[in-house]
């Protein structure tokens, strides 16, 4: 009877090897499909990361928007205030020279277009074109 009881344990042993082999194997093919999706996995980090550093890179423009609104706001607000002072500033100096009979010299763009316009009619050879001339 020592035959079937050797026959037994050479089966178990069998059996054992087979196990630790397949488990061998199992442990080999999750170490494969880790080697072979890590770098899809890499690429998938590297796609969230870039995501994120959009996101807060148009956070940051959003700000910036913001502020130079926020600037743009605060200077025209600065000019309005600067042309009201000067044209303060200048009221006792226009009442003076209208007492004195001085009159006031035309300033701002108009000057600059009547000065140019004056100018060009003035200069001997140049015509002046009319409405309606092409």
């Amino acid at each position: 009877m020592s035959a079937p009881r050797d026959l037994l344990n050479a089966s178990r042993r069998q059996l054992e090897f087979l196990q630790e082999a397949i488990e061998r194997e199992r442990r080999l093919q999750g170490e494969v499909a880790a080697l072979v999706s890590a770098p899809v996995d890499a690429l998938f980090d590297l796609l969230e990361e870039t995501g994120e550093t959009l996101r807060l890179q148009a956070e940051a423009l959003e700000s910036a928007g913001r502020a130079l609104q926020e600037t743009a706001a605060l200077m025209k607000h600065q000019s309005e205030r600067f042309e009201r002072t000067v044209g303060a500033l200048r009221q006792p100096a226009d009442l003076a020279k209208a007492a004195a009979g001085v009159k006031r010299p035309q300033r701002g763009r108009t000057a600059v277009a009547t000065t140019k316009r004056a100018t060009r009619e003035t200069q001997p050879g140049v015509k002046r074109r009319r409405a309606g001339d092409s």
